[in-house]
C-alpha cells in the first residue's frame, strides 16, 4: 500500500477561508437567530446573508422538509392547509435549533436568493412534490416576526426594536406592523383575543411567519423577575392565544423553539415550572415536535460546513483502494477488522465516500455515541472539533510534516489548544473536575501543547531518534495515535453494553495506515509500549480479555495524583534533580566535632572536579574541614571515579596536578557512591515531580487530592533524605602513619546503612580508628607527648599549633586549639614539659589561659634533670668519697662498674616509645601464631604492671564468629567505638 501516489486530502480540499483565518476556529458555529435578524455591522454575521447560509447548509432531510412545509403554509395558496400552523423545535443545545430558525427566516425575508442554494432548491422541489405542483419564488412575499426571547428582557423596552412596547403581546404587534403605530393602537388592548390576534395577522394582507426562539428563556425565570403580576398574566395569555390563533389564520405559520423539559438543564422556580408545563400542553394540541436533521447527517453537514467543495471520485476512490488491500487479507481483517463489529467495514468504499477526509471509524463514533450524549451538543461541538482538527493538520502538511490519509479516532491533535478545548467543552465530558482532569491527562500522558512532549509522544520521537522502526516513515505518530484514540472513548462514559474504553481492535485500527511496511505485529508492540507500566501511559487500565472479549483499554482520571506526578517527571531536567541532591545533602550534613562544613557545588559551566576544587576555598588554617562534595560531579566506585580521586589529590597537595596548598591535612572529604547516586537521582525526580504536582491548578482545586499530593510529597521528601544519606559512603583524607612512611590519601568506607559520610560525629570516629583524629577526651599530656617528635622542642607555639592541622602525622583534634592548650598545660604541671621563652629561659604557667598557641616568642621545652638528692648527688655538692684505701678498688660495695667517664653520660630515659605494625596470616601457619601469642602475652604483662603510661593504635583483626563476641564486650567496656562487620 504505497501512498506516494495519493493526493492527500489536505491538498485535494480546500478549507472554508473563514476557518482558515480563524485558525481552525469558527466563530460564528453558534448560530444566532438574534444576530442574524437584528445585527449591525461587526455584530451582523456572514450567515445573514442567504446566499452564505445556502453555502454553508447541507439539506438534509428533515431540514429540508421542515422548510418546505413553511414554504406551502406561506405561499401554498388555497393548498397552505397541507402543512400544519405551528411546528416545534425542541433538541437540545447545539441540536441544529437556531440553525433551521435562520433558514426559515431567510425562506420567508428573502426567498430568491434562498431558492438559488441547494437548500433552497431542495426545499422547493420537495414542497412540489408535496403540492404536485410548483410554488410561487416569492411565496407572497412574506412578512416575519421575530421574537428571539433570548434576547428580551420582560417589561424592558428596547426602543430600537419595540417602540414603546413593554409587553410580549405589544413587542409582536410593533413588530407585526412594523412600527406603524396606528394599527399597533387599534389592537394593543386584544393580548388575550384569539379573534383579534388572527385579524391584525390578516390585516397586513401577506403571509406571515412568526419565530418565537428560546420560549423558556422569557417564561421561566425571566417573568420570575419582574415584579408586575399584571404583565405576567398579559405575557401567559397572549401565548396561550397566539398558539391557537395561528392555527386558525390562513397562510400563517409559527415556528416555536422551546427545548423539551428532559434535554433542558435549565432549573425553573415552581412558577416557572408551571408556565412551561401550561406551554408545553398547548404545544403539543396545536403542533407537533420536528427535528433538523439525523446522526447520519453529521458527514455531510460538517463537510459542507468546513470545506468550500465535496472531493473528487477519483481521490476517494484511490484511497479506499490503498486501504482496502490489508482491510480484505491477513491479521489486519481477521484481527482487527472483524474483531470491530462496526457496519461501516462491511462497506468501507461507500462509507469513505460519504465521511472523507474522515475515516469510517470516527465518524461512526461521533454520529453514534457521542451525538447520544446528553450534553454533548451534536453538530455545533462536532463542527468545532472536526473544524480545528482539519485546520491543524493541514497546517502540519503545509509544513512538510505526517498527516495521515483519512482522519481516524486516533488522528484528532490533543496538542493543538482549539482541538483540546473543543473536545473537552463539547459537552462529552459532564463536570468541570473531569475536565481538568482529563485536560491534564491529554497533555501530560498523550501529547503537550508544544508537540514535544507527553508519554505517547516522547515513544514517537524515541523510536524515531532510534532508527529502528523500518515503518517509521508511514506512521511516525502511532503511539500518539493509539493513545488518543483511547482518549477519546474513555471520555464517552458507558459505551456499548456500558463497556469503558476501547477494545484492542479499535485501538489497532486507529493506529493502521495504507503501508505495508506497519505490520499487525507493529501495531501490537505500540500497543505495549503505551501500557508498559513503568514507561507507558500513566492513567491507563488494561482489562484483559477474557471468554471471548476483548481487552479493553481506558484512560482513567480517578488516579489523576499518580498521572501528574508521572507527567511533572518528564518536566524535571538532568540539572534540576542533581541541584535538588545538591541541596538535600548540604541541609543534612551534620558538622559533629569538625570546626566547620564545607559544600562543593558542581559547577553550571562545565568545569572539571579539578577545576572545581581549585576555586573552592578549600584550604582554610586552624579549623577542620568536612568537605562534602556534591555527587553531580564527585563520585567513587563502579569504574569511573579517576576524576575523583585524581582531583582530591591534587587538593590536598599531591599528584601531578598538586595545589598550592598549606592545610591539606585538616580537611576531610565525603564522597558519595557512584551506584548510591543513581538511586538518589531517581528519587529526586519523583520528589521535584510530586513538590511541581502541588503547585498544579487540578491539585490545589480538590482537597482530597492536594491532601494525598502532601502525604506522596512528605514521602518523597524522606526518601530522598534516606538515599542521599546512605550515597555519601566515603571518607578521604590525607595520610601519613609515620615520619617515614610518604603522604597519601587514605580512603573510609561505611558498609552499614545506618552510617553516612554527611554525619561529621561517625566520620570523626572512622578517623579516630583510623588513627587520623583523637576521640574526645583522649588528648592528654601523654597522648602530645607521644606524637611530638624531637624536632618539636624548641619550636614556637605558633608553629606547634599549626602542625596539628597541616601535618598529615600529626591525628586532628577533637577539640582544636583548646585540646591543645589543655594538654600542654596538664604536661607542664605533672613536669612532663616546660614553657620556655626564645632564650631557653623557663616560663612560669599557672592556668591554661596563660599558654598562648599564637606565641612566637613561647616554646616547647623539654623538662630538666631531676633535682639533686642523697641517692643522686648535684655535681656541684658531690656526696663525701672514702678514702683510697684496698677495699676501694673495682670490687668495693656500691661500685657501678663503670669509669669516671661513663659517670658523665646523660641518665638513661625514665620511658621510650614503641611503634610496630603487624600483618600476619593465621591461616596454617602455627610459627607466626605462637611467635605473635608471645608478643601480646609480653604485651598483656607489660600493662598489668602499669609500665604503660600510654597506648594508642587500631587494631584490626579477623576472628571466628564465636570469639568475635567476647573481644566486641571487651572493647566496648573500654568505652572505645568498634567496627564489627561480617566476611
Amino acid at each position: 500500500m504505497n501512498q506516494s501516489g495519493l493526493t492527500p486530502w489536505w491538498k485535494g480540499l480546500r478549507i472554508r477561508p473563514e476557518i482558515v483565518d480563524a485558525s481552525g476556529s469558527i466563530a460564528d458555529v453558534q448560530m444566532s437567530l438574534f444576530h442574524a435578524v437584528y445585527g449591525q455591522d461587526d455584530h451582523r454575521p456572514a450567515y445573514a446573508d442567504a446566499a452564505y447560509y445556502g453555502e454553508i447548509t447541507h439539506p438534509t432531510e428533515q431540514l429540508t422538509d421542515l422548510l418546505a412545509k413553511i414554504a406551502i403554509r406561506l405561499g401554498g395558496g388555497p393548498d397552505y392547509t397541507k402543512a400544519l400552523a405551528l411546528l416545534r423545535l425542541d433538541q437540545g443545545m447545539g441540536g441544529g435549533k437556531s440553525h433551521a430558525c435562520i433558514g426559515a427566516y431567510h425562506l420567508a425575508a428573502d426567498p430568491l436568493k434562498l431558492a438559488k442554494t441547494d437548500v433552497g432548491k431542495s426545499v422547493f422541489k420537495h414542497a412540489e412534490t408535496i403540492l404536485g405542483r410548483a410554488l410561487p419564488r416569492n411565496l407572497g412575499n412574506p412578512h416575519v416576526v421575530v421574537l428571539p426571547c433570548d434576547n428580551m428582557t420582560p417589561g424592558v423596552t428596547v426602543h430600537e426594536h419595540d417602540g414603546p412596547a413593554k409587553s410580549l403581546y405589544e413587542r409582536f404587534l410593533w413588530r407585526l406592523f412594523e412600527g406603524d403605530y396606528s394599527q399597533y393602537d387599534t389592537y394593543r388592548e386584544h393580548f388575550s383575543n384569539l379573534s383579534k390576534i388572527s385579524e391584525a395577522i390578516e390585516s397586513i394582507g401577506r403571509p406571515v411567519l412568526i419565530i418565537v426562539d428560546e420560549i423558556m428563556n422569557y417564561f421561566g425565570n425571566g417573568l420570575d423577575g419582574v415584579g408586575d403580576e399584571a404583565l405576567i398574566a398579559q405575557d401567559q395569555a397572549f401565548m396561550r392565544a397566539l398558539l391557537d390563533a395561528v392555527t386558525k389564520t390562513p397562510h400563517t405559520f409559527m415556528l416555536a423553539v422551546m427545548i423539551a423539559s428532559e434535554k433542558d438543564s435549565i432549573s425553573l422556580s415552581a412558577e416557572g415550572s408551571r408556565r412551561r408545563l401550561d406551554l408545553e400542553r398547548l404545544l403539543d394540541r396545536n403542533g407537533k415536535p420536528v427535528g433538523v436533521h439525523e446522526n447520519n447527517d453529521f458527514a455531510a453537514i460538517l463537510r459542507r460546513r468546513i470545506f468550500t467543495k465535496p472531493p473528487t471520485s477519483e481521490i476517494v476512490d484511490a484511497i479506499v483502494r490503498e486501504y482496502t488491500t490489508s482491510m480484505e487479507n491477513g491479521p489486519w481483517k481477521s484481527k482487527v477488522y472483524d474483531n470491530l463489529n462496526a457496519p461501516w467495514t462491511a462497506k468501507f468504499a461507500e462509507e469513505v465516500s460519504r465521511t472523507y477526509p474522515f475515516h469510517p471509524q470516527l465518524m461512526h463514533m461521533a454520529e453514534h455515541e457521542w451525538a447520544n450524549r446528553a450534553g454533548f451538543q451534536k453538530v455545533r461541538s462536532t463542527i468545532k472539533v472536526f473544524a480545528a482538527t482539519v485546520f491543524a493538520l493541514q497546517e502540519r502538511g503545509k509544513a512538510g510534516s505526517w498527516v495521515p490519509p483519512l482522519i481516524g479516532p486516533g488522528d484528532l491533535p490533543l496538542s493543538n489548544t482549539v482541538v483540546r478545548e473543543s473536545i473537552i467543552g463539547s459537552g462529552l465530558i459532564s463536570d468541570t473536575k473531569t475536565q481538568n482532569n482529563y485536560r491534564s491527562l491529554a497533555q501530560n500522558d498523550i501529547v503537550g501543547i508544544k508537540d514535544e512532549n507527553g508519554t505517547a509522544r516522547l515513544l514517537d520521537l524515541k523510536r524515531g531518534a532510534d532508527g529502528d522502526a523500518l515503518w517509521q516513515h508511514a506512521n511516525p505518530r502511532a503511539a500518539e495515535r493509539a493513545a488518543t484514540a483511547i482518549f477519546l472513548t474513555s471520555i464517552v462514559s458507558g459505551r456499548s453494553q456500558g463497556r469503558r474504553g476501547a477494545t484492542d481492535a479499535e485501538v489497532k485500527a486507529a493506529t493502521a495506515v495504507p503501508d505495508p511496511a506497519y505490520m499487525f505485529a507493529d501495531a501490537d508492540t505500540v500497543i505495549k509500549e503505551i501500557t508498559d507500566p513503568e514507561t507507558g501511559l500513566v492513567g491507563v487500565e488494561v482489562t484483559p480479555g477474557q471468554k471471548g472479549q476483548q481487552t479493553r483499554y481506558f484512560l482513567s482520571t480517578s488516579q489523576t495524583l499518580v498521572m501528574l506526578q508521572r507527567a511533572m517527571r518528564d518536566t524535571i531536567t538532568d540539572a534540576e534533580r542533581d541541584a535538588v541532591i545538591a541541596d538535600f545533602a548540604e541541609r543534612l550534613t551534620d558538622t559533629g566535632p569538625f570546626d566547620r562544613k564545607l559544600f562543593v557545588r558542581a559547577s553550571s559551566g562545565g568545569q572539571s572536579p579539578l577545576e572545581v576544587l581549585g576555586t573552592a576555598s578549600i584550604d582554610d588554617g586552624r579549623v577542620s574541614r568536612l568537605v562534602v562534595l556534591d555527587p553531580a560531579l564527585f563520585t567513587l566506585r563502579n569504574g569511573a571515579d579517576r576524576a575523583t580521586r585524581d582531583a582530591v589529590q591534587a587538593a590536598v597537595g599531591l599528584g601531578p596536578e598538586k595545589l598550592p596548598v598549606k592545610w591539606a591535612s585538616s580537611a576531610v572529604f565525603a564522597v558519595a557512591n557512584t551506584q548510591q547516586r543513581h538511586a538518589a537521582r531517581r528519587l529526586a525526580t519523583a520528589y521535584l515531580a510530586a513538590e511541581r504536582v502541588l503547585g498544579v491548578q487540578e491539585t490545589q482545586d480538590d482537597e482530597d487530592m492536594k491532601s494525598k499530593a502532601v502525604n506522596e510529597r512528605n514521602e518523597a521528601k524522606r526518601s530522598l533524605e534516606t538515599t542521599v544519606r546512605r550515597a555519601f559512603q566515603h571518607v578521604l583524607f590525607l595520610a601519613q602513619p609515620d615520619d617515614n612512611a610518604t603522604r597519601a590519601v587514605d580512603e573510609v568506607t561505611f558498609d552499614d546503612k545506618s552510617e553516612t559520610a554527611l554525619n561529621g560525629t561517625t566520620v570523626w570516629k572512622a578517623l579516630v580508628e583510623k588513627g587520623k583524629a583523637f576521640d574526645q577526651g583522649t588528648f592528654i599530656e601523654r597522648a602530645l607527648l607521644h606524637n611530638l617528635r624531637e624536632s618539636d622542642y624548641g619550636r614556637p607555639l605558633e608553629e606547634l599549633r599549626d602542625a596539628f592541622w597541616n601535618t598529615p602525622r600529626l591525628p586532628l583534634l577533637y577539640g582544636g586549639q583548646n585540646d591543645l592548650r589543655q594538654a600542654l598545660f596538664d604536661a607542664v604541671q605533672i613536669g612532663l614539659l616546660r614553657i620556655v621563652d626564645g632564650e631557653g629561659e623557663e616560663v612560669a604557667v599557672t592556668g591554661v589561659s596563660e599558654i598562648n598557641l599564637s606565641s612566637q616568642r613561647l616554646r616547647v621545652g623539654k623538662p630538666l634533670p631531676p633535682a639533686p638528692t642523697e641517692e643522686n648527688p648535684s655535681p656541684d655538692n658531690p656526696e663525701p668519697t672514702a678514702e683510697p684505701g684496698p677495699s676501694s678498688g673495682s670490687d668495693a660495695p656500691g661500685h657501678t662498674g663503670h669509669d669516671d667517664e661513663q659517670d658523665d653520660q646523660p641518665a638513661t630515659p625514665s620511658e621510650k616509645q614503641i611503634a610496630f605494625s603487624v600483618t600476619q596470616s593465621m591461616l596454617n601457619n602455627t610459627g607466626n601464631s605462637e611467635a605473635l601469642s608471645q608478643l601480646f602475652r609480653q604485651l598483656y604483662d607489660v600493662i598489668d604492671r602499669g609500665d604503660v603510661s600510654f597506648l594508642q593504635g587500631t587494631l584490626q583483626i579477623v576472628v571466628s564468629a564465636q570469639s568475635a563476641d567476647g573481644l566486641v564486650e571487651r572493647v566496648r567496656e573500654l568505652g572505645s567505638p568498634v567496627n564489627v562487620r561480617d566476611m
